[in-house]
């Protein structure tokens, strides 16, 4: 008898090969960048802002350098961890809202989920900013992952300085939880205001 389908298998929503069908996906849904913004009733206000008439960011010199970057620092954490690139768009089991994408995804022969989520930067980190933490305890929760390899590759002047810096995020059900219930929140406020 075959070995069934890894359970997440069954979540994705777009495999992200179509932008355009990636964009209308999470546009239905609360993604990891919408929960990362989350952290006080004045954020969730200006979330549901933002997800109802968009955003007037379109990106910069900064994010299109993290862009052209990504594709690089994925081979490398696929040869350094064997976590393979991702681009697929999934639903959490218990809610078809709740979305993410994250950057790398590696089944484990135990069966366990590792995720990977890559960000380019011009800051020396002494800890990982609170907003990426955010954005990686909501694709743990949506993933079922049990932990997470934050990448980050530093550039000077959009020019990268060495190898990636690496940590391991683990998975914190405190945080998980409490930021289901600021999404929830997102979600009443949306409903509020469309209906």
């Amino acid at each position: 008898m075959p070995d069934p389908e890894p359970r997440h298998l069954s979540r994705i929503v777009t495999d992200g090969t179509d932008r355009m069908a990636w964009m209308r996906a999470r546009a239905r849904g609360i993604t990891a960048t919408d929960v990362a913004k989350l952290s006080t009733p004045r954020s969730i206000e200006a979330a549901a802002h933002e997800k109802l008439h968009g955003s007037r960011f379109t990106g910069n010199a900064y994010t299109d350098h993290g862009k052209a970057r990504e594709p690089a620092i994925a081979s490398w954490v696929l040869r350094e961890y064997a976590i393979e690139p991702s681009q697929a768009l999934f639903h959490a089991e218990t809610d078809l809202r709740h979305l993410a994408t994250p950057d790398g995804l590696a089944l484990r022969s135990h069966g366990g989920i590792e995720l990977a989520e890559i960000k380019t930067t011009n800051k020396v980190w002494r800890s990982i900013p609170r907003n990426y933490l955010r954005q990686v305890w909501w694709q743990q929760y949506v993933l079922g992952a049990e932990r997470t390899l934050m990448v980050w590759e530093r550039h000077e002047d959009f020019v990268p300085v060495g190898d990636p810096e690496v940590r391991w995020i683990d998975r914190d059900e405190n945080e998980i939880e409490r930021l289901v219930t600021l999404a929830s929140r997102l979600i009443d406020v949306l409903i509020e205001r469309t209906s």
